[in-house]
């Protein structure tokens, strides 16, 4: 079974080399003695990127994993809900 971000593949790709691209930035920031507050202002940046992504697979996730156990019904739906939810939970609590 294919996954819901499939579709989307490349483009969450290209954002987590971007968001790597930032926290490698952070480190040299560190490692170059630079002010807090700039440092800072990039790990918001990385963070950012790193919550589109999540979000952009959380509603994949929705729009096709859990869509298609609501079709089945039953424990396979109820799983599935349990599931989206507790991941929201966890990025909410993040």
């Amino acid at each position: 079974m294919a996954h819901g971000y499939v579709d989307d593949k490349e483009a969450i790709l290209k954002r987590l080399r971007r968001a790597e691209g930032q926290v490698r930035g952070v480190q040299r920031m560190v490692e170059g003695d630079e002010y807090c507050i700039d440092i800072l202002t990039q790990i918001s940046a990385a963070t950012k990127a790193l919550e589109t992504v999540a979000l952009q697979l959380l509603d994949d996730h929705l729009g096709h994993c859990v869509a298609e156990a609501s079709r089945q019904g039953g424990s396979v739906a109820e799983e599935k809900l349990h599931e989206a939810s507790a991941a929201i939970a966890r990025l909410v609590r993040s």
